[in-house]
């Protein structure tokens, strides 16, 4: 028999409303917080974020609607996005487990990271600045922000954290090549990163870092603004489009996820499809299991929970969160994307209250790759380094139902695609030329 491989949404499918989990929460949210000294980060939050955004940070609204001219842009972008039924690794793996994964890699960029890009750099046109600065880790919020930017006539300036920086050189071309100004963090174009940088100019970087300059060179420019592509509650907002349309075509395909995966760095991937579906456990009583898949290099959600900063340079308010704290150094990965110190406050609080499990892989990388490259070799996709964590936790998933003889459905996502990653790939897996022998 048949079955479907593909699950396709209309464009008249495509979400009016993005979900907001904060009311359905199972305590309130803790607030922002000044730290006991210095000046108040909270009252300075109108200088850090654009005025929309931080009405969406605060608010208890459950739906809240996506302005046509975001959808137009989404439309644009190549939304709604496929889910996928993985039959051919579940056939490798002999199973019983059903795999589904959606395919945020199907954007211009190659990432999900467009959802939020593209809401920001739109809020950003309506309310009058010139100029969106912003960190990256991986490279690919760098990227979508550089894009949505270009679609909305901004210029860009992106502090890119440097051990990324220098051996991602094609995708700094691309972000390059939507007209953005890049600097490798620390950078000597800031107060912060200067201090950094003049101690030691091959400083591996850190996000953390990279907020921090992103947020100096907006607060000096009365015409720029900062924009954050994870942690923060409107971020994990605009990404609840990957779950809602997940959750339509789980419908289609008649299924219903028994386990939620995907990889975690700061959230806004993992909270994308994940927060939909939390909303049903919370005001359902469904039975799902959500796990976040991570690296041994930063499992923030194995810290602890409490009050820290978002950047290194203490300039945001300090959020309650799981950290490791905010000035821990982190070995560099090739999934440079999950290197992050604290995990969003919304998916913090659902951790704390035994909502979310965690699992946290080698630094080394070689497990997470080469159990990905089983994926690859049967699905045909190439993921990026970050989204190898929600592959390789979901093959773990489906070989345990094999040992235990249990029918799951396992839903994963995968966040984006690895075709300017392969660098990272080759050097963990040992990828070499073949001998020229002509």
């Amino acid at each position: 028999m048949n079955v479907a491989r593909e699950i396709i949404l209309k464009a008249e499918d495509l979400p009016s409303k993005w979900y907001n989990i904060i009311p359905d929460l199972p305590e309130p949210l803790p607030p922002p917080q000044d730290p006991p000294e210095g000046y108040s980060r909270v009252q300075d939050l109108p200088n850090m974020l654009l005025k929309e955004c931080l009405s969406q940070e605060m608010s208890d609204q459950r739906w809240i609607d996506i302005p046509e001219g975001i959808r137009e842009l989404y439309l644009a972008a190549g939304r709604p996005r496929p889910l996928f039924r993985a039959k051919n690794l579940e056939e490798k793996l002999g199973t019983p487990a059903k795999l589904f994964f959606k395919s945020e890699f199907f954007s211009p960029t190659g990432s999900h990271k467009v959802n939020t890009a593209l809401a920001q750099a739109y809020y950003a046109r309506k309310e009058g600045f010139e100029r969106l600065t912003t960190e990256t880790g991986a490279g690919q919020w760098g990227n979508a922000l550089a894009y949505a930017a270009s679609l909305n006539n901004l210029d860009c300036t992106i502090f890119w954290v440097r051990a990324v920086y220098r051996w991602k050189e094609q995708r700094l071309k691309f972000m390059q090549m939507y007209g953005a100004e890049v600097y490798a963090s620390p950078s000597n174009r800031t107060e912060f990163g200067k201090k950094l940088y003049s101690k030691n100019p091959d400083h591996n970087g850190s996000l953390g870092i990279a907020i921090s300059e992103g947020l100096e060179e907006a607060k000096k420019d009365p015409k720029a603004v900062y924009c954050l592509g994870s942690v923060l509650n409107h971020v994990m907002l605009h990404q609840t489009i990957i779950g809602l349309e997940t959750k339509k075509q789980m419908e289609l395909a008649g299924e219903y996820p028994d386990v939620v995966i995907s990889c975690l760095g700061g959230g806004s991937n993992f909270g994308g499809i994940a927060i939909p579906f939390m909303h049903d456990v919370l005001k359902e009583k469904a039975e799902i299991e959500f796990i976040a898949s991570q690296s041994r290099a930063a499992p923030n959600l194995q810290g602890e929970y409490k009050y820290d900063f978002a950047d290194h340079a203490e300039m945001t308010p300090m959020l309650k969160m799981y950290t490791l704290g905010h000035h821990i150094t982190m070995a560099p990965i090739k999934g440079d994307g999950l290197r992050y110190h604290g995990c969003a406050p919304i998916l913090s609080l659902l951790r704390h209250h035994n909502y979310i499990d965690t699992v946290a892989y080698p630094e080394d990388e070689k497990y997470v790759f080469e159990r990905t490259r089983e994926f690859v070799k049967a699905e045909g996709f190439l993921p990026a380094p970050e989204s190898a964590y929600s592959i390789v936790c979901a093959i773990d998933e489906a070989e345990k139902c094999k040992e235990n003889n249990e029918e799951k459905t396992i839903l994963f996502n995968v966040s984006g695609h690895g075709f300017m990653d392969m660098d990272g790939y080759a050097k963990v897996l040992g990828l070499k030329k073949q001998q020229d022998r002509a």
